[in-house]
């Protein structure tokens, strides 16, 4: 059965008239019409009978009207439940984020802030989910956009910073170029052993003593005094500023790293997730300036 034409089918019921139901649905009397007889066609029985003084309900037309008519109320009571949820913008939002991208968590803050009855959850992990079978709404990612499934928003690029410990500067020196590494004790973000540096396009082996997928980490060893390392440009920055990390080789830089919103491909996202796209996009700019080693030292 056409679920669309039962309703209009009970509204001329409640309405009395097909004219009358049509101004109450804001539709053409012919569409209105033309579609309950379609439904009667379906169902191979005449529901109304139609006169000059109006409609009335044929035997078969006040079963249908006894056992849809409540049905369809109850799916109108659900959909109007919906649109109102959705203007308040009251309900979840599932997210995914790398982790230590600390300036994404200023924007969440200022979202909630907006939109206080949207509950947040927030799964923060190196690991590339499945956006479909984990359940995520909108995820952050770092890096190429290898399921083309996916809807991909870019949101900017940065590169990660070179430094050491000022410590390790006045015992070790600047190093001149990438092959003067070897002589420095390095750190580096990676899952492997075997970890490698591109410095503005001549790849280096570093004489990694750590490897780790935990930038935090690394900063500590780098203030230390212990490591070079590389940093992403947000946690960088605040202890370039205050002289405790030096940035290395800033000639040879490091890759630039596109940042990207994914999310799964809707025909008609929620207003929720159309909201947090775009107060994200309207947030870019805090982002970047996070982002720029350069402006904050």
């Amino acid at each position: 059965m056409d679920l669309n034409a039962a309703r209009m089918f009970v509204a001329v019921v409640q309405a009395g008239s097909l004219s009358a139901a049509a101004a109450r649905l804001a539709i053409p009397l012919p569409t209105l019409s033309r579609r309950i007889r379609e439904l009667e066609r379906q169902l191979k029985v005449q529901l109304l009978e139609r006169s000059t003084r109006g409609t009335r309900l044929t035997d078969a037309g006040a079963r249908l009207y006894e056992h849809a008519g409540g049905g369809i109320e109850a799916l109108l009571e659900a959909e109007q439940a919906v649109a109102s949820d959705q203007a308040r913008l009251k309900g979840r939002l599932r997210l995914s984020l790398p982790q230590t991208f600390l300036p994404w968590w200023d924007l969440l803050a200022a979202f909630q802030r907006r939109y206080p009855d949207i509950q947040v959850h927030v799964t923060s992990t190196e690991r590339r989910m499945d956006l479909v079978e984990d359940g995520i709404d909108v995820a952050l990612r770092v890096g190429a956009i290898v399921h083309e499934a996916m809807v991909a928003r870019h949101v900017l690029s940065f590169r990660n910073v070179l430094v050491a410990g000022p410590a390790l500067v006045q015992r070790l020196g600047l190093p001149a170029d990438p092959d003067a590494l070897q002589r420095f004790p390095c750190a580096v973000w990676s899952t492997r052993i075997d970890a490698r540096w591109d410095l503005g396009g001549q790849v280096v082996v570093p004489r990694a003593v750590l490897t780790a997928n935990d930038y935090h980490f690394l900063c500590s060893r780098a203030l230390d005094g212990d490591v070079v390392t590389e940093l992403p440009p947000f946690l960088a920055a605040g202890p370039i500023r205050d002289g405790r990390l030096v940035p290395l080789l800033p000639q040879y830089p490091l890759p630039e790293w596109p940042l990207h919103l994914v999310y799964p491909p809707h025909r008609h996202p929620s207003t929720i997730i159309r909201t947090y796209l775009d107060f994200c996009q309207g947030w870019l700019p805090n982002i970047a300036r996070a982002c720029e080693v350069g402006a904050a030292a």
